[in-house]
């Protein structure tokens, strides 16, 4: 297939890529070797060298195994980012075990389900949220709980401070005592086994990871992410930042590391070039911006509602954010205004990428430096990534510029989801993946996304895609974040309804809305409806959650419905 992009690639990036048969605690091992007295971890200003995390990481793979823990089997971590998660991660995987991330903000049904569903023996969280882990004993396979508490990890001051702070918060004191099924973390690292583990893995074949994507439709499904799959990508990544130096980054660890996103560009990237990682358990405004300022990262992969959160506070002006060289912004798209205004506070570049659990994440990316970066696009794909454009009615490659549905194949492609056969074969065809996302691609060979398959909203015969009005709504002077779905309309069939929230101490009407936005676009396109909210419903990415914008309107249909006629 021809691949137009390939002429844009400045002769820093190779258009295909060695690929080591290594597992990615292999990348661990060798950095820990050659970078050992290196800072891996900065965490609220503790630090960790990659000899101490791969150390830890060894002695919690020993105790793993004496738990049990054969090839295969499945070790949920249920942890924000701390250095406990880093230590777990790859000591499931030294093991010879399958990591299953796991959100610590699932309720009690949705972490039942998952457990279930991933099979997984082992369960690694915090002492906060094992009540909540307790109430599932009995209902899954969990055999052994892990238990650790964030003070652990802290400096020895703010160590002695967290209870305080705890009062403070009215945060639950939860006391763990350690028996047959439950283990403190603290504990076993006290053990020190750094005897190597000899576990036989095939990279190309072994399953590092159950990821389990956003359930948009039905429950979530788990996407089998090989060594491989892991790797590629990351290597990918690495060369396409490649005026950064193996060995002299700080990466900012905002990113929870449970999405795959964060898990590929900030953990296992580190680890593989040797960067610092800067760990926030929890994206908080104030706190990213002291924790700039004091470790002066170079990097920091985020997502728009991250970037948009930080240029909209009132206090940014007093921080120095000029250390920060290199964003890449993924989970959502990227509005332009938004990208702009980042460049101008740090100096560095943001560019908007593209991607999905299914493929490690990412695909595809603009270009940092020596080519050109193309707003509004998504870029190009990456090196050994084929992408094309397929007609939703024929099925068929379809034109440059012509809508359809993103195909991609690649090394980073997943094995399947976990389990599912059937779904497997729905999204995984002939070794392409459908990612369900309707784009195009220009003469050049960028590409562009329009839209979710399923969200496209159809108004009195017309396709409108929401990606596009919210671009517009972004456009306003006043407007800080948006969202755009269809709700039913009895002529229309579906009309646009628009979710906004206002910059701080804004005043914006909803003909002063309309008014602009039917400068900007055609009048079908433009909402109909507006409602102006405080704030919008969230991932714990910041990816803006449309479906519960959606299931809220079917709500307040339904109740309506069940009003009695006067």
């Amino acid at each position: 297939m021809e691949k137009p992009w390939l002429a844009h690639y400045p002769p820093s990036i190779p258009a295909t890529l060695d690929y080591p048969k290594k597992t990615l605690s292999d990348y661990l091992r060798e950095t820990a070797e050659q970078y050992g007295d290196k800072d891996a971890i900065d965490f609220f200003g503790k630090t960790m060298t990659f000899r101490q995390v791969y150390e830890q990481a060894l002695t919690f793979a020993h105790f793993l195994r004496r738990l049990g823990v054969q090839k295969g089997d499945r070790v949920a971590v249920m942890l924000p980012n701390c250095p406990q998660a880093v230590i777990s991660y790859y000591g499931t995987l030294l093991a010879g075990g399958i990591v299953v991330q796991t959100n610590p903000l699932y309720t009690e049904y949705e972490l039942e389900y998952q457990l279930n569903d991933s099979g997984a023996s082992v369960l690694v969280t915090m002492d906060l949220l094992y009540p909540k882990t307790e109430k599932v004993k009995g209902r899954t396979p969990v055999k052994h709980w892990i238990v650790t508490r964030m003070q652990e990890y802290l400096p020895t001051v703010k160590k002695w401070l967290y209870p305080l702070v705890q009062r403070k918060q009215n945060m639950p004191i939860v006391r763990i005592a350690e028996s047959e099924t439950v283990h403190l973390f603290r504990t076993i690292m006290c053990r020190k086994e750094t005897a190597p583990i000899g576990v036989d893995i095939d990279p190309v074949e072994d399953v590092a990871l159950l990821q389990y994507t956003g359930g948009t439709t039905g429950h979530p499904k788990a996407a089998m992410l090989t060594h491989r799959n892991l790797i590629a990508n990351t290597l990918m990544c690495a060369h396409w930042v490649y005026k950064c130096e193996k060995g002299k980054e700080t990466v900012l660890g905002v990113l929870p590391f449970f999405h795959v996103y964060g898990m590929t560009t900030v953990m296992n990237l580190s680890v593989m070039m040797a960067s610092k990682m800067v760990l926030l358990p929890r994206f908080d405004v104030k706190q990213t911006l002291k924790a700039i300022e004091r470790t002066r990262p170079t990097m920091f992969p985020g997502a728009p509602t991250m970037y948009i959160a930080l240029l909209n506070h009132p206090d940014l002006p007093k921080y120095d954010l000029s250390s920060i060289n290199v964003c890449i912004s993924g989970s959502a798209p990227l509005p332009v205004e938004v990208q702009e205004q980042f460049e101008q506070v740090t100096g560095g570049k943001l560019i908007e990428g593209y991607g999905l659990t299914e493929a490690s994440p990412v695909t595809h990316s603009n270009f940092l430096w020596d080519g050109e970066r193309v707003k509004g696009s998504i870029g190009v794909p990456w090196p050994d990534t084929d992408a094309k454009i397929v007609s939703l009615e024929t099925g068929e490659e379809a034109k440059p510029g012509e809508r359809g549905e993103l195909v991609v194949r690649g090394p980073q492609v997943m094995k399947g989801y976990w389990n599912r056969p059937e779904e497997t074969e729905q999204v995984l065809r002939d070794g392409w993946l459908y990612t369900g996302d309707i784009g195009y691609m220009d003469e050049r060979g960028y590409f562009y996304i329009v839209d979710r398959k399923k969200d496209v909203i159809i108004a009195g015969g017309y396709n409108i895609y929401p990606r596009e009005v919210e671009e517009a709504l972004y456009e306003h002077p006043k407007v800080q974040e948006a969202a755009v779905i269809g709700v039913p309309d009895p002529y229309r069939g579906e009309t646009v309804k628009a979710f906004v929230v206002l910059k701080p101490g804004e005043m914006c009407s909803e003909q002063e809305l309309d008014a602009f936005m039917r400068q900007r676009l055609a009048a079908y396109k433009v909402p109909r409806i507006y409602e102006f909210r405080s704030e919008l419903p969230k991932t714990a990415v910041g990816k803006i959650l449309r479906r519960v914008l959606v299931e809220e309107e079917k709500k307040k249909l339904d109740k309506s419905a069940e009003l009695p006629v006067k």
